[in-house]
């Protein structure tokens, strides 16, 4: 594994920035007329908690191209998020689990202990409610990705926006942007027993909307044990009670139940990819042998209210109530979850006119966020491999989130500087019915400050600058006590935990413009470079039974973002992002694992970060045919560098590149009242065998050290749907 110099990295970030004064001058064509126009206010953002013009705001953002959605496999996240630079989504065995990272938040792990079913270090919203639980984990069953209408990621830190786990955001939409009356069927069918129905109906309802979707897949599996079905459904209603006023509901629910076939040692990955985790020697008893799934019912109501009261001042609020009924079959107990997640928001905004030249834009609020429930522990059936009839534990736990935040932001012509601060406090609760003694309450509670500088310089040059902080608390299954000393055994929360801090510095430029009377058409670009500066990194003992916050770490990375529409159909879409990472400080004390070893210590200081990739990268070249409107043709390729998956750097997981290939079109069988859209997509053209994802410090056994997730070998999906116009 090498490292790149920081000074190189910053010699490469600061020339991508400086290049965009240079498209800016090249793309104008040789033409006595000015054809380059700036396309500002064609493109807003809205998880900045306002409606906001994207190349104004100091912060890294992408908007997922319609184009990466129209042709994506459509079965889980990393088929959309594969083109955003900071970004890496990684399939687990091709199914509807993903591993998500953004700048390296989300990476971290313990085994199979933390490393399937959610992710961590970022948040998820679908349509301004929140999927991520107070404590920061996020699971994917209701996320919408089949219908969703708009995708943003906030790459840079926004904690101080967003609070706990907010190292990246991830907002979805789901309200259709053509409001008429359609409805839209479509089927899938593909390698491995892919299948998948969806349904997607649209209504005016005065000058707002009432909509549903429903959503089947299904998948085989490719691996062992690897099965999958999901289950969606929404209803969404957007009201204008008045012109001042938005009132928007959305009811959402899924079930979702798929089988984990685990994680391979290097030996089983290289011998048969296919394969689940079926040996005793490693796990005992096995993947297979327990029918190690998870079975995942949910709903919730949310709504959304927009008020603006004239003058600049205006007022939005959600709230939400949401159920949860998890069953999970993990490391040979049988787990019912039953948990209610309740919350809301309110935030007051105020836009200030002074003149043509001056704006100051002040939003102040608070979020609130609370899940409980029970969880019980049964024993596992051998013979049914499902609950058995002892119960082995019986669990109350807790997490309330409460958080109030303040920005301001005054603009100048072509000049904006941007203040927030942010301060949370995150109250978890853990009560134990059987052993009472264990009771207990952990309150962690943060500051976070941001500062942003923006400067337009030209249509294709805006240059921006932000200090921003990130805190992030142990999610509540990191949260257990120390096993060895007895008077951490004392309570159901181990006390050498504090909260995960992080201070990002970024430099960055973004441009986009349209071009008449050229070869190039469009260009839009983001380039940014930071460095990341985390203590209290969490670092795991005994295989993730209990974790300590004492480690110190630096990342140092830029990314690249790029699309290009040319003439003659022709267009590009490029992302690249590099990262060095190490530990600047990470003592693993060995009185926490044997008080007998009190005083022996063992240093990782100096290694690169585990699951983080030095680099990753992706390229699709697509061209829409001019000798037939709607056909149009891409090929993708896809590059994740090497990384270790380990904090000891000794297991490697290896650098790989997929080729993927597809064809499709959107035709009018009827002009105005039927539409068709076909899908042929070929994934994996090469037939390449990779290693798609990795268990991050995985557990040691005497069969080896399972960690490597293969990738899906070649596959294909053919898509097919309708839209009747009404």
């Amino acid at each position: 594994m090498c490292r790149t110099p920081y000074n190189a990295l910053l010699i490469i970030v600061l020339s991508c920035c400086i290049a965009g004064t240079t498209v800016g001058a090249q793309v104008r064509p040789k033409s006595s007329t000015d054809t380059l126009k700036n396309n500002k206010d064609t493109i807003t953002v809205t998880a900045t908690r306002g409606l906001e013009y994207l190349n104004e705001v100091p912060l890294a953002i992408t908007v997922v191209s319609p184009r990466v959605m129209q042709s994506s496999r459509g079965f889980a996240l990393d088929d959309i998020l594969a083109f955003v630079p900071g970004v890496l989504a990684q399939s687990r065995s091709g199914g509807a689990d993903v591993r998500v990272q953004i700048r390296g938040f989300g990476a971290r792990g313990a085994g199979e202990r933390s490393n399937a079913g959610t992710s961590r270090g970022v948040r998820y919203y679908q349509d301004g409610i929140p999927e991520t639980e107070p404590d920061g984990r996020t699971a994917f069953d209701l996320l919408d990705i089949t219908h969703a209408s708009r995708v943003e990621i906030i790459r840079s830190n926004a904690s101080a926006l967003w609070g706990n786990a907010a190292g990246g955001i991830v907002s979805i939409t789901t309200v259709p942007t053509e409001n008429s009356a359609f409805v839209h069927v479509g089927g899938s069918l593909g390698s491995f027993g892919y299948n998948k129905q969806t349904l997607l109906a649209n209504t005016p309802m005065g000058s707002g909307q009432a909509y549903v979707s429903l959503v089947r897949q299904s998948t085989d599996g490719w691996r062992v044990h690897s099965q999958g079905e999901l289950l969606q459904g929404n209803v969404g209603l957007v009201a204008h009670l008045s012109d001042r006023t938005t009132l928007s509901t959305f009811i959402v629910a899924a079930h979702n139940e798929y089988r984990i076939p685990g994680a391979l040692t290097p030996e089983q990955y290289a011998a048969n990819p296919e394969q689940a985790q079926d040996d005793t020697l490693v796990y005992n008893p096995t993947y297979v042998q327990r029918d190690e799934h998870r079975n995942n019912r949910l709903g919730r109501i949310g709504t959304k209210l927009d008020h603006d009261f004239g003058g600049g001042h205006g007022l939005s609020t959600t709230a939400f109530v949401q159920t949860k009924y998890l069953q999970r079959s993990e490391r040979n107990t049988w787990r019912d979850f039953t948990r209610y997640h309740v919350g809301g928001n309110a935030v007051y905004r105020n836009v200030t006119v002074f003149d043509s030249n001056k704006v100051n834009r002040i939003l102040f609020g608070g979020d609130v966020q609370l899940q409980d429930g029970a969880v019980l522990f049964f024993n596992l059936d051998s013979l049914t491999h499902l609950r058995g009839t002892s119960i082995v534990d019986n669990k109350r736990e807790g997490a309330l989130n409460t958080g109030l935040f303040v920005e301001d932001e005054i603009r100048w012509q072509d000049f904006s500087i941007i203040g927030g601060v942010r301060y949370d406090n995150i109250l978890y609760s853990a009560e134990n019915y059987v052993n009472p003694q264990l009771d207990t309450q952990r309150v962690f509670d943060r500051v976070t400050p941001k500062v942003g500088l923006m400067m337009r310089f030209a249509p294709m040059l805006n240059v921006y600058a932000n200090l921003g902080g990130g805190v992030e608390v142990p999610a509540g299954n990191e949260t257990n006590p120390v096993s060895v000393r007895g008077e951490d055994q004392l309570t159901a929360l181990n006390p050498l935990l504090e909260p995960i801090v992080s201070t990002t510095y970024e430099l960055g430029s973004k441009g986009a413009a349209h071009i008449d009377d050229s070869w190039l058409e469009s260009i839009q670009y983001d380039a940014a470079g930071f460095m990341i500066v985390v203590t209290n990194d969490i670092i795991p003992y005994r295989n993730g039974r209990f974790f300590q916050t004492a480690g110190r770490s630096t990342r140092l990375g830029g990314e690249i973002g790029l699309g290009v529409s040319m003439a003659h159909g022709l267009s590009v879409l490029a992302s690249f992002t590099f990262m060095s990472t190490e530990y600047n400080d990470y003592t693993i004390d060995s009185a926490f694992i044997d008080t007998t070893k009190a005083g022996r210590t063992l240093s990782f200081a100096g290694n690169e970060i585990a699951g983080i990739p030095t680099s990753f990268s992706s390229l699709r070249l697509r061209y829409d045919a001019t000798f037939l409107d709607g056909l149009y043709a891409e090929l993708d390729g896809r590059m994740v560098g090497s990384y270790y998956a380990d904090d000891a750097n000794a297991l490697t997981v290896d650098n790989y590149t997929v080729i993927d290939a597809s064809i499709g079109g959107k035709f009018s069988l009827i002009k105005g009242v039927l539409d068709l859209n076909v899908l042929f997509r070929l994934n994996n053209a090469t037939n390449t065998t990779y290693m798609a994802s990795a268990w991050i410090n995985p557990d040691k056994t005497s069969g080896g050290t399972p960690y490597i997730e293969p990738g899906l070998p070649r596959n294909v999906v053919t898509n097919v749907s309708l839209r009747m116009h009404l």
